[in-house]
Order: C-alpha cells, then sequence, then structure tokens
C-alpha cells in the first residue's frame, strides 16, 4: 500500500462506492441477498447510525474507498457491529483490524460496555477475524437461507 490507510465518518458522497463494496464482499463469500429491505439501513446512514449514538466509519487508500464498519445502538450498554466491509483484493492488510479498533475505542467512549454482531456461517474469513479480536459465539439462528453465528465482547 503506497497511500496512506485513512479512516473518516461516512459523507453522503461515498454512498454509491460504499454500496458497490458492500455487495462486492458479501458476492465474495457466496452471502449476497441482491436488492432487497435487508439494505434499508444504508440508504439511512444518518438516520440509522449517526443521529443515535452510532458511528459509520470509511476507510481510504488514495482516495478511493476500500473499507467500510459501523455500529448502531441496541440499547443504552450495547452497540452492534453492522456492514464490515473490505475490498477483497485488500484483505488481511490490517484495514477490517483499524476500523475495528476504531469503532470499539468510539463505542466505548459514547458510554457502551459491550458490542454484538453477527455474521453468516459462509463468512468464514470474518468468523476468523471476530475471534481472534476477542468476540465469542453467543448464539445461532437461521435468516432466510443463511444460518448466523451471533457473537459478543464485554468492552473492558
Amino acid at each position: 500500500m503506497a497511500h496512506k490507510l485513512l479512516i473518516r465518518r461516512y459523507q453522503d458522497s461515498d454512498f454509491e462506492e460504499m454500496f458497490r463494496l458492500h455487495h462486492l464482499a458479501l458476492v465474495q463469500v457466496g452471502a449476497d441477498l441482491g436488492k432487497g429491505p435487508w439494505d434499508d439501513d444504508l440508504h439511512s446512514i444518518k438516520k440509522e447510525y449517526l443521529d443515535d449514538r452510532g458511528e459509520f466509519l470509511i476507510a481510504t487508500i488514495g482516495g478511493r474507498l476500500v473499507g467500510m464498519g459501523a455500529f448502531r445502538k441496541k440499547d443504552e450498554k450495547t452497540a452492534e457491529i453492522k456492514r464490515m466491509r473490505v475490498r477483497p483484493d485488500l484483505q488481511k492488510k490490517g484495514i477490517g483490524t483499524r476500523l475495528l479498533e476504531k469503532l470499539e475505542a468510539k463505542a466505548k467512549e459514547l458510554g457502551y460496555g459491550r458490542l454484538i454482531l453477527d455474521s453468516t456461517t459462509k463468512q468464514a474469513g470474518a468468523l476468523s477475524f471476530y475471534r481472534k479480536k476477542g468476540y465469542t459465539e453467543c448464539g445461532r439462528k437461521r435468516v432466510g437461507k443463511f444460518d448466523v453465528i451471533m457473537m459478543g465482547k464485554e468492552l473492558g
């Protein structure tokens, strides 16, 4: 990576690139359902994330969007990690780690004591990544055609 990785808050001008990355990352692991109500939050990032004790971060290299990640409020003490994506050709280069570290720090700063997330069993790389970052399985469910693992982490 010749250019420096920059992480900043989502801006409306990021929408097209962000949405493309979202689907690209899901297609790569066979977890893309196409267009549908499951993506409604991405059409209302300010309302769904930024206006209610949440965050939505964008990672860029040389002005190009290469990663994203967010959390939103579940209850007063718990936030849910959502929309963690890194361009497939740039995975395993520390971008996801940097995004997650910034999200965890911001969640702690906002007073959350616990983070939760879910990932399909098809996203083996993501599940391994979260386990390495201290997230532990706290349940399983079926969502449509996908088996989903729920994970959590206490923010010391």
